[in-house]
């Protein structure tokens, strides 16, 4: 699964534009990929109602909808013929491609189609392109300074492997304020890069890394907006094996990149139900 990127020498296409965040922060010193353009101005009431955070309720009702069937004859990109890691028919039964029915200005480019069912479906080489772009972009730093954060509950476990694999540092659950911000606090600490599973469910861990200028990597859904983040892995980011596929891929393609051998299994980032 190797692929000729190297870090930020990927194609212009897969760069994103630089962010900005609340605060203005400055992006950090390293190399780093620029973020999406996003206008908040310019977003829909319906997309905004979409990226307000949920209540804990909420997200606990999302997550007990039993997960779709995938249709594995569905059109999902724009190239029949493109080499991606995994094929297609994989993507398509983790259900990676099944966006919401929401969208925002920032996500169009990564949606292939809207189904006659009113979902909109993501391009699936896009998210394989990204995902190769994401393991270079992570192979440049030490493992221990990346950090991975997870609060959606079917990307806890996916992310905590992910971090084992490729020797990140994983919070998952509720991110606790200042961990990022305040030196006073014993869990503080002081990442290169963070990756995280959803924008809205990890907004604290986004707001910090942007705060304190480490930019963020983000697997981002189709209601997603993009502008505090610097690059996007296009992805269903609310079901148990789309998660538990892109985090497969993108630690083993992470490890690929340093010249080690990959050495997990699709079933190793999976949870049970």
């Amino acid at each position: 699964m190797s692929d000729n990127e190297e870090g930020l020498d990927a194609a212009e296409s897969d760069i994103d534009e630089e962010p900005t965040g609340e605060t203005g922060a400055e992006p950090a010193d390293d190399p780093e990929p620029v973020a999406d353009e996003a206008d908040d101005t310019e977003e829909t009431a319906e997309a905004e109602e979409a990226e307000a955070e949920p209540t804990e309720a909420e997200e606990a009702a999302a997550e007990e909808e039993p997960e779709e069937t995938p249709v594995l004859d569905e059109d999902v990109m724009p190239d029949d013929e493109a080499d991606l890691l995994i094929p297609v028919e994989d993507y398509l039964a983790a259900g990676a491609h099944i966006g919401t029915q929401q969208k925002t200005k920032s996500m169009e480019r990564f949606i292939h189609r809207v189904r006659t069912d009113g979902l909109y479906v993501l391009d699936v080489s896009q998210t394989d392109q990204r995902i190769r772009t994401a393991a270079s972009f992570l192979a440049n730093y030490d493992p221990e300074q990346i950090l991975v954060a997870s609060s959606r509950q079917y990307g806890r476990f996916p992310a905590e492997k992910f971090a084992e694999a490729v020797g990140a540092r994983a919070r998952t659950g509720r991110f606790i304020p200042g961990t990022l911000t305040n030196p006073k606090y014993d869990g503080y600490i002081e990442p290169d890069v963070v990756v995280v599973t959803d924008p809205i469910g990890d907004s604290q861990a986004v707001k910090e890394a942007i705060t304190v200028g480490i930019p963020v990597i983000a697997m981002c859904d189709s209601n997603n907006t993009t502008s505090n983040v610097d690059l996007v892995i296009p992805t269903n980011n609310k079901g148990r094996k789309a998660l538990s596929v892109v985090y497969w891929l993108l630690a083993n393609e992470t490890l690929d990149r340093r010249g080690a051998e990959p050495a997990y299994a699709l079933d190793d980032f999976e949870t049970d139900l």
